[in-house]
């Protein structure tokens, strides 16, 4: 049983851009694309930096790049998901995990939890374990303080910044999903891209719809709530009374990376091109 400590104040923990230009009602949120670990981390586990980090968003924050210029607000997590995950509630965690847990906590196990990717990964992309041993719940409470903490702020700040401008907003939430997902969960329909909202709850029809009738039109398989629906950023921001919109974006791995190798492939830059444009369109027919 180890347990470590951490000097945040080496790590910038997010990144933005065009936040302050308020041309689009219209914020990108990428929680899963960093690939910043702590250095004391690395006690912790046998893994490689390259196996930890294919639980990450491979290249999202670089497909998305374009936008930049375009003025379409972005907030990007630095810190990797391997060591914690902003897409999640806080309290989505393993007991089984740490040598520490309280014994008056109270115990909230889901899905996410015991396949190994709740607040606190338990296992990378390969169902390999993350840690060598169990390890401290109170270091994992100096990370939501953070990190977690510290990205979920600067969001909402954002996020009532927008609304007040524009009267509304949308959270527009991106991933890449691995190729695999989409074989399993359809064997005869191909999955490029999915538009998860809850259902409808998150953001109405006619917004989302918008969305997918423009990535559509360039040739793309996209489907709504299959493979995903959304998590937790989705979930906890959408308020529709307050006009607060929530959508996420999963695009699929294998059209733009080599998914073993962590590497690029020859149609990144139509991919990025498509992606980027397929967004522009999007966030100005919010003005419309």
């Amino acid at each position: 049983m180890r347990s470590i400590e951490i000097d945040y104040k080496k790590l910038k923990i997010y990144e933005e851009d065009a936040t302050g230009k308020f041309a689009y009602p219209l914020i990108l949120t990428l929680p899963h694309s960093g690939n910043i670990f702590p250095e004391e981390f690395f006690a912790l586990t046998n893994l490689s930096k390259e196996e930890l980090r294919s639980n990450e968003d491979l290249f999202m924050d670089e497909l998305l790049a374009p936008l930049k210029e375009k003025n379409i607000a972005m907030l990007k997590m630095n810190i990797a998901r391997a060591f914690i995950d902003v897409n999640r509630d806080k309290i989505e965690l393993d007991e089984k995990m740490y040598f520490d847990y309280p014994a008056d906590k109270i115990i909230f196990e889901n899905s996410r939890c015991r396949s190994g990717y709740g607040l606190i990964h338990r296992v990378n992309a390969a169902s390999k374990p993350i840690y060598n041993e169990p390890i401290s719940y109170a270091e994992v409470q100096s990370r939501i303080k953070n990190v977690y903490e510290v990205y979920h702020k600067r969001l909402n700040t954002l996020i009532s910044k927008y609304v007040q401008k524009f009267g509304f907003c949308i959270v527009l939430d991106c991933h890449s999903m691995p190729s695999k997902i989409c074989s399993i969960m359809n064997d005869n329909k191909k999955i490029d891209i999915c538009l998860g909202d809850l259902f409808s709850q998150s953001c109405p029809v006619q917004i989302s719809d918008v969305l997918q009738k423009t990535f559509s039109s360039k040739g793309y398989e996209v489907l709504k709530n299959v493979p995903y629906s959304g998590a937790y950023i989705t979930f906890n921001y959408c308020q529709p009374r307050k006009k607060i919109y929530t959508l996420q974006l999963e695009i699929n791995r294998s059209l733009y990376a080599d998914e073993k190798n962590l590497t690029k492939n020859l149609s990144f830059q139509k991919i990025q091109t498509d992606l980027c444009s397929g967004i522009l369109e999007f966030a100005k027919s919010l003005l419309s």
